[in-house]
């Protein structure tokens, strides 16, 4: 499948069978525009099983680069690489679009380029490389793509404050985070916001930023510093 070669070499993997790599390229809206002969489908199955097969290595790799880690911020780890913005980003890198089969009014409508299409194609790929070599094939190829992100994905994880601070004030209080603008400041093109959080009728964190959510995040940070402050529940009447 000497067509493919920069493909296979970006993947590090040469196909045994190269239907399944045609497969994965192979969008609907290709199919839909060619002549009923049966004899090729699309990527949509090959998509089912490498969503599997890619959460399953991400999952390991995760768990082993990290073993401190809770099973919620392995969660969020794993979802930050395998969302479709985080597959997209992993596609562009295997410069994907440009290999996918797509018919026409896709191709006019900017499907190269389309989030949705990339990702799902690069699902594709992984599931044939799966059915191709096998999983030791498909952890190898995926642990090659993703080393990278891990430790970018495990931060991004560790500093979303919000879902932290919801999760720690309901084990601790019973209380739900409750987000309040305090005050604005500055023209419409550079604002300030300034945020408090209140748990239970306290307030526990108050931050500024340059927006709301950035505002909302530093607050989390302060609210949860306060709360490893407290004693454990049992010792609190």
């Amino acid at each position: 499948m000497e067509g493919y070669a920069p493909l296979e070499s970006l993947l590090d993997h040469r196909f045994a069978d190269p239907v399944l790599c045609e497969t994965a390229l192979t969008h609907k809206s290709w199919l839909n525009e060619q002549p009923p002969t049966g004899a090729r489908t699309d990527n949509e199955r090959l998509e089912f099983l490498g969503d599997a097969v890619l959460a399953l290595v991400v999952s390991d790799l995760l768990m082993r680069r990290f073993p401190q880690r809770s099973e919620g911020e392995l969660s969020k780890a794993r979802a930050a690489i395998v969302s479709e913005a985080g597959l997209e980003r992993l596609a562009d890198g295997l410069n994907l679009g440009q290999w996918i089969f797509l018919g026409r009014g896709e191709e006019q409508a900017g499907g190269r380029r389309k989030a949705s299409i990339l990702s799902n194609a690069f699902e594709a790929l992984l599931g044939a490389v799966f059915l191709d070599g096998g999983f030791e094939a498909a952890h190898r190829v995926i642990q090659r793509l993703v080393e990278a992100r891990l430790d970018e994905a495990d931060s991004a994880a560790r500093l979303d404050f919000k879902s932290r601070l919801q999760e720690r004030s309901q084990a601790m209080l019973q209380a739900t985070p409750q987000y309040t603008v305090v005050r604005e400041q500055g023209p419409d093109h550079n604002k300030t916001f300034e945020v408090a959080i209140f748990l239970g009728g306290k307030e526990r964190g108050r931050a500024a930023g340059k927006s709301k959510k950035e505002a909302e995040q530093n607050a989390a940070a302060q609210a949860l510093a306060a709360l490893e402050d407290l004693p454990p529940p049992s010792n609190r009447r």
